[in-house]
This record gives C-alpha cells, sequence and structure tokens, in this order.
C-alpha cells in the first residue's frame, strides 16, 4: 500500500504539467482514494483473483488492456515478476517500456554496512520513470492529498472540539517486527505526552491488527480505536485534521505524510536511508538511533528477517523518555 500511495506526488505533477496526455492507472480498486485529488486519471482495477491471476492471467490482463486501449508507452513502477511480464508482452508488441530503477543494489551496501549514505527517495525514482518517457516532473511541488468535502465531514465531527485537545494519531504496528517499537515503549510515551497536554490519540492500523489495537485501547482511555472501522478515503480525511501522527515505518505513516500531516515515525531495522522516509518530512521526524551509534542498522530495506544481535536493540535504545524529549524539541505542542 505505501509503495502505492508513494506514485501520487510524481502522477498528480505529471497530470499538472502535461494536461493533453491520456494517464492510465492499473493497480487494485482499494487505492484508488489515493488519487483522489488527481484531476483526469483514468483507473483499470485488475481482477488478481480470478481473471487476471498468475502469468496467464497478467497475459489476458494485457490482452484486455490493448483490447480497448492505445497504449503508446508502458511505465512499470513496480519491478516485480507480475509488472515485468506484463512489460514484457508489452515490448514483443513493439510497445515503448520503460521500468523503475530500484537501486536494489545499492539498498543493498546500505544494509550490509558497506555505504552508509542517503539513496534517492522512491518518488523521486518514480519522476525518473516519467523522465526517461520524455514527461520530466517536480514531485516537490505536491502538497497533499485533497480529501473530498463529503468524506470530510466525519472526521471534522470527531475532531474538531474547541477546547484546544491536541489530536493526535499513533499507528502502533507495522507489517514486520523489525519495524516494530515495542508496546509498553509507546503507551508510556503517550502517557507522558498525556501528563503534560490534554491529548486525544487515534488509533490505526489494518484489520489484521484490529484486535492487538483493541487490547492497546484498554490501557488508555484517552484512545478512539478506527482500525478496520473507516475508508480508505475517511482514514485520509481523518489524518489531516490531526495536529500530528506517530507511526512506524508503514503505510500509515506514508498516508499521514501525504495528506499533510506532521508524522513522527519511529525507525528500527530499516531506516530512511534507503529511500523510504516518509515523504517532504523534515529529518529530526524521524526517529532513531543513528547508524554511527548502532552499525548493524539498518538491516533491512522492508524490515523482513530477524535481530542479529538477539537484542533488538535498535528500538529498545529508543527509550519513551529518549523520544519524549525529541518530541519537546520538534515544539509539536
Amino acid at each position: 500500500m505505501g509503495d502505492v500511495a508513494l506514485t501520487v506526488p510524481v502522477l498528480k505533477e505529471v497530470r499538472k504539467q502535461y494536461p493533453d496526455i491520456e494517464l492510465v492507472m492499473v493497480t487494485r480498486s482499494e487505492f484508488k482514494p489515493f488519487f483522489s485529488s488527481i484531476d483526469n486519471l483514468e483507473f483499470i482495477f485488475p481482477d488478481l483473483n480470478k481473471r487476471h491471476k498468475g502469468l496467464l492471467g497478467v497475459f489476458r490482463l494485457f490482452r484486455d488492456i490493448t483490447k480497448k486501449n492505445k497504449i503508446d508507452r508502458i511505465l512499470d513502477l513496480h519491478d516485480v515478476l507480475r509488472s515485468k511480464y506484463f512489460s514484457l508482452l508489452g515490448a514483443l508488441s513493439g510497445i515503448p517500456v520503460n521500468v523503475i530503477d530500484k537501486g536494489r543494489l545499492e539498498k543493498h551496501r546500505v544494509i550490509t554496512g558497506r555505504k552508509k549514505i542517503q539513496l534517492k527517495h522512491t518518488v523521486d525514482r518514480y519522476a525518473d520513470v516519467f523522465a526517461k518517457a520524455g514527461f520530466p516532473v517536480t514531485p516537490m511541488n505536491f502538497k497533499n492529498i485533497r480529501p473530498s468535502y463529503e468524506n470530510l465531514l466525519k472526521a471534522v465531527s470527531m475532531t474538531d472540539n474547541g477546547d484546544g485537545e491536541l489530536n493526535i494519531g499513533v499507528a502502533p504496528y507495522a507489517k514486520h517486527k523489525l519495524k516494530v517499537w515495542p508496546e509498553e515503549n509507546i503507551i508510556r510515551l503517550l502517557e507522558m505526552i498525556s501528563s503534560k497536554h490534554k491529548a486525544r490519540y487515534w488509533l490505526f492500523g489494518g484489520k489484521e491488527e484490529a484486535e492487538k489495537i483493541s487490547a492497546f485501547q484498554i490501557r488508555l482511555p484517552e484512545t478512539v480505536n478506527i482500525a478496520g472501522k473507516l475508508t480508505l478515503d475517511e482514514e485520509l480525511a481523518l489524518m489531516s485534521k490531526l495536529d500530528f501522527m506517530i507511526a512506524m515505518d508503514s503505510s500509515n505513516m506514508h498516508m499521514a505524510a501525504l495528506a499533510g500531516t506532521k508524522v513522527i515515525s519511529i525507525w528500527g531495522g530499516t531506516d530512511p536511508l534507503t529511500g523510504f522516509g516518509a515523504w517532504k518530512q523534515p529529518d529530526d521526524y524521524s526517529i532513531r538511533i543513528p547508524v554511527e551509534d548502532l552499525t548493524c542498522r539498518p538491516c533491512t530495506t522492508f524490515g523482513k528477517g530477524e535481530c542479529k544481535r538477539g537484542d533488538f536493540a535498535c528500538m529498545n535504545w529508543l527509550t519513551p523518555e529518549r523520544v519524549f524529549r525529541q518530541l519537546q524539541n520538534l515544539k509539536l505542542w
């Protein structure tokens, strides 16, 4: 989901700077709300569970698309087996293809400790694909996803209480455990914030995390559990009304950043160095143990695997007190 969300700054600028081209996005239907602020963007939603499942399904998808549309160029922003095969079919049919350079070798060097340097952001890699196709854009011009007024109605009624209360989003989990700050730490952090300022916490997460978040909520009475209860449109609308969001390296981090909200992200085994940081957020909003102090990090690009040290130092060294001091220095309240 995060990868799809990060295409928005580029697609919006392409649409704005090249209004005469026809732009067709092939993606899952549930991701359409990400693109609500982009005018005249067409969609094709493949049936990945039935008709377009597997490599035979990709062939059917290519045939279905080219029967109904004149495709002048294919831009592969994903570079995985399915999109590689689709692009190959295009190339064999004489359609020019441009493919994202994910910088896999560069990222490997960063996580193996050979070269701890800041790599190109994923958004800029998407922009490079369009530049190679003859459509250079400046994604930094992107401001935010513009939730529709209808989707804002519910969010406004939930957050606009007029008494100075902070509305803080919290996404305490991520898909992989090397990205997750221990529960006790985040609960303690929220308690420390509440001791200094009246605050309400909105708990974000996927349906698969709803049970864990329900248990989390019981321990903090100031929290509202919305995990799995809102549509993607409504989540984006609510995020746009928050004072700030606290999140792991997750899709919620990217969504909140694209909604124009301040995002405090907490990093363990992964790191913004590999190009997946929250878009257009200040570097000091990304809280992590410096690589100079813990040379084993980052140890993974996506969060998969186990802690090689065995003590999960990258997260355990980030005490609630340390994170709270950094939040105070950022003057978020």
